[in-house]
């Protein structure tokens, strides 16, 4: 092959993902699973791709297309997912001075039917989640609220804010990942990975999901972390959780880290700004609808398990009904354990095997969550950059046949479709965890 043809193939190839990504966000319906699954896969095969015929490009080529495919989505609906009503409603609440946590969006409507706008009805209407109060910590809430007032009543004004906002992160997180890349002295072209990988792109920029925000604050306290400053690295972990609790979990990880467990400033950043995040709640006791919603939702949906799923299934076999509300609490229980478990076992002496400890940290959760969102993956995606592991990548391609309940008119998930998906993943951690395969990332570097 002549060294000429890798060039004049991947311009091709990535304007070919551009026309995809274009017509997957603006004109393919989530209802339609098929031409979902086939563009899904042609662009990343694409992404592929361009990563084994790069030969060691520029990083600045990277960065512009992946930006300006992000930048062709800025006026798109949301197709994939029916969120977004749920954040401008909130927005609009906290513009009028409502606290959006006191009321569900039902009761609040009941109760304002006359004086209501029929902005907030027709959110209303679109809303998946109308009897239910708010789960978006504060921090996302004050994300909201920037869109509803930037947003003037207007549903695609306030979409094309979320999204810039999503956007800025993401280039934030460009930034750190190069940053670190460099530090940790692994390949740069690991960026075409995130940043032209499908699933990153229409979840958070397509989707408009807050998990890019939550990765940029763990690059942003690890890189930190890197430069010793311990308290900025502590207060970013802070907001990561204030944008999504789910990384509070990696608490035991830090503690196992000796540099960090013995670090006051980095506990008093995290503090400080946990504080700064969820002080809001204390307001009308905020807290109580708060927890309520988080309790109701661990409790009660179910999408895109794997263990979860079998356990259920052996359930109804002994006792003849769903036995989620046994299940879950079982299952987070075992959860805690293991993750006190595994960060006492690995005792991580670098900054690269506490990122292998976290990603090991989010897997383990999410193969027992009886709700597996696609975009849940993405923070754990980001970070197993960093490690050889493999799952996270190949789970972003694999999770895409989750999507196969959004073309059923019940949201029925079919069997086979979860047995592709985690065929994929099984086979991909025990070539991480278990195969005899050599691994040569995690302990080359001393931070």
């Amino acid at each position: 092959m002549s060294k000429e043809f890798p060039r004049l193939l991947i311009p091709s190839i990535l304007m070919m993902m551009g026309v995809g990504f274009f017509i997957m966000a603006y004109f393919v319906p989530r209802e339609d699973f098929w031409l979902t699954l086939a563009l899904f896969l042609m662009l990343f095969a694409g992404m592929l791709a361009v990563y084994f015929l790069d030969k060691g490009s520029k990083w600045g080529w990277i960065f512009i297309v992946g930006l300006l495919i992000r930048l062709s989505l800025l006026v798109a609906i949301p197709e994939w997912s029916d969120d977004y009503p749920r954040f401008l409603w909130d927005g609009e609440l906290l513009k009028m001075g409502e606290n959006p946590y006191s009321e569900t969006p039902s009761q609040w409507l009941s109760k304002h039917s006359e004086t209501a706008s029929p902005y907030l009805e027709n959110l209303f209407e679109l809303m998946n989640s109308p009897s239910y109060f708010s789960v978006y910590p504060p921090l996302n809430q004050s994300v909201f609220y920037i869109a509803a007032s930037a947003g003037d009543l207007d549903m695609q004004q306030g979409v094309l804010v979320l999204r810039l906002i999503l956007i800025l992160g993401e280039i934030g997180v460009f930034v750190l990942l190069l940053k670190l890349f460099g530090r940790f002295q692994l390949p740069v072209k690991s960026l075409i990975l995130y940043w032209l990988n499908p699933l990153v792109i229409m979840e958070i920029t397509g989707n408009l999901h807050f998990e890019g925000l939550v990765l940029l604050f763990l690059l942003g306290s690890l890189h930190a972390l890197s430069k010793n400053r311990y308290s900025l690295a502590g207060g970013a972990w802070g907001l990561s959780i204030g944008m999504k609790l789910l990384p509070l979990m990696l608490v035991p990880a830090f503690f196992s880290f000796e540099k960090i467990r013995k670090s006051p400033p980095f506990w008093v950043g995290s503090a400080f700004a946990l504080v700064l995040g969820f002080v809001w709640l204390l307001i009308d006791e905020s807290w109580i609808q708060f927890l309520q919603s988080l309790k109701l939702y661990q409790g009660k949906f179910e999408f895109n398990a794997s263990i979860y799923y079998l356990l259920r299934e052996v359930g109804f076999w002994m006792k003849g009904y769903n036995i989620i509300g046994e299940l879950t609490p079982v299952l987070s229980g075992i959860t805690f354990m293991g993750i006190l478990y595994f960060s006492w076992k690995r005792k991580p002496q670098n900054l690269l095997q506490l990122i292998d400890l976290w990603v090991m940290i989010y897997l383990f959760y999410l193969v027992l969550q009886p709700v597996v969102h696609p975009w849940y993956l993405i923070p754990a995606f980001g970070l197993s950059l960093f490690t050889d592991k493999k799952a996270f990548l190949i789970w972003t391609f694999a999770v895409v046949f989750s999507y196969q309940a959004y073309g059923d008119p019940n949201y029925q998930e079919r069997p086979v479709f979860l047995f592709i998906e985690y065929a994929f993943l099984l086979l991909a951690v025990y070539w991480d965890y278990f195969s005899k395969a050599p691994k040569s990332i995690l302990h080359t570097h001393e931070l």
